[in-house]
């Protein structure tokens, strides 16, 4: 299916692009400044068309129900208490882009869970959700297969997201590609941008 990409049908969901991720933590991504260029330019352009999911964790491990809990009894050092609530922002280069950008927040991998999301986007008409973000195997792909469950046709930026670990990243775009070629494109940031303008 050739892409067409009418300016009223499509918006740029970027996951998780934050300090947290960003910067010297236990959840670090290092590959994430690989593709902050992909976006950057995607975001440079197309500013009213991006959504930015944020990640934001519990202040505290006993806020959160079920397995949750236990995660971020694992993961205390990462809750908004010991962190701090400064490092849940998009890093300073996106969030500048702020607004005509959005920002969408998510205390869950997927971003459909309250179904907040979805309601804006089909008030809006869109049809069309172009992804970029990270991490691929975790928040991307939770995105896109919540995607795909409410009807959106999805372009996944193969440059334009990243991992924490590159056999997981590989593998996740090797399932997409496999298993859901009829609801997933895959591109190249340079190719979708010839194509949006």
């Amino acid at each position: 299916m050739e892409l067409t990409l009418e300016k009223t049908s499509w918006i740029h969901l970027c996951i998780d692009m934050q300090r947290m991720f960003a910067e010297k933590t236990p959840w670090q991504v290092p590959w994430m400044a690989k593709v902050s260029p992909q976006i950057h330019e995607i975001v440079g352009r197309h500013a009213s068309r991006t959504i930015f999911t944020r990640f934001v964790p519990p202040r505290r491990a006993r806020e959160m129900p079920g397995m949750w809990r236990h995660y971020y009894e694992k993961w205390e050092m990462m809750t908004l208490d010991q962190r701090g609530p400064d490092m849940v922002d998009l890093v300073p280069t996106l969030r500048a882009m702020v607004s005509p950008a959005r920002i969408f927040d998510k205390m869950t991998y997927s971003p459909w869970i309250n179904g907040e999301l979805h309601r804006a986007l089909t008030k809006e008409g869109v049809d069309t959700i172009v992804m970029s973000g990270g991490e691929t195997d975790v928040c991307v792909l939770a995105a896109v297969l919540g995607a795909i469950d409410h009807g959106y046709r999805v372009v996944l930026l193969k440059d334009a997201v990243c991992s924490g670990t590159d056999g997981t990243h590989d593998a996740s775009l090797e399932v997409l590609h496999d298993r859901f070629s009829v609801q997933v494109e895959f591109m190249q940031t340079e190719q979708f941008l010839s194509k949006a303008g």
